[in-house]
């Protein structure tokens, strides 16, 4: 009994730290966005330096999760509940790593003038907070339909993805000058196509928790 209260008790803090991963992951982006949107340098700034933290709840996970392996030997479900939060925290250290990308550009940016004002960018992101939202909740309520559903957002974020990349290319066709920083703008939209492909993989591994099986949300 004091080993089943101590395990629920180890898994119930994995689950509190890969929310605070998730509300950080969000906020990451947010600010890393708006940054590039408004040439805040400052911002960006400092969603560099509190990049620590999420690396921080990374490594809590990753000792919590391997301590119960080793001391509670869990089986089944439980077992899923571990692999998973490690699986989890992984997905979001990675998309935390991205966002940090995303505010580099505006460090390299230095002020300089948008070529063209942000739009396509920032409704990128809007999807992708959301994706990370649903894909934690699916993974706390084990609600696979809601994992299944970030599929077809992530066929959004694709969409823009892809119109983002032809009206760069095009405006660079036209104005050749612009080209260093429409690249710029090219890797930002990869980044937070990658943030969604990083949710997906949290959906799929909601999905996994609940069936014991993993499919592929991002085909």
């Amino acid at each position: 009994m004091i080993r089943r209260k101590e395990l629920d008790h180890d898994l119930d803090q994995l689950r509190s730290l890969l929310v605070r991963m998730g509300d950080h992951v969000v906020e990451a982006l947010d600010g890393a966005v708006l940054s590039l949107k408004t040439q805040d340098s400052e911002k960006a700034q400092e969603i560099v330096q509190a990049d620590v933290l999420l690396n921080q709840m990374e490594e809590e996970i990753m000792d919590i999760g391997s301590r119960l392996i080793v001391t509670q030997q869990p089986v089944a479900k439980d077992l899923r509940r571990i692999l998973v939060a490690l699986k989890i925290s992984s997905d979001l250290e990675r998309m935390g790593d991205l966002a940090l990308d995303v505010a580099k550009v505006t460090l390299r940016l230095q002020g300089e003038p948008l070529i063209k004002p942000l739009i396509d960018i920032p409704q990128m992101a809007e999807i992708v907070k959301v994706m990370i939202e649903e894909a934690i909740t699916s993974y706390l309520n084990e609600n696979t339909d809601l994992a299944y559903k970030m599929a077809q957002d992530d066929d959004q974020v694709d969409l823009l993805y892809s119109r983002i990349l032809t009206e760069l290319y095009d405006h660079m066709r036209v104005n050749p000058d612009s080209l260093s920083q429409a690249l710029l703008f090219t890797l930002v939209g990869r980044y937070i196509e990658r943030i969604a492909d990083h949710a997906t993989n949290i959906g799929e591994s909601a999905v996994y928790l609940v069936t014991g099986k993993r499919p592929d949300l991002n085909r």
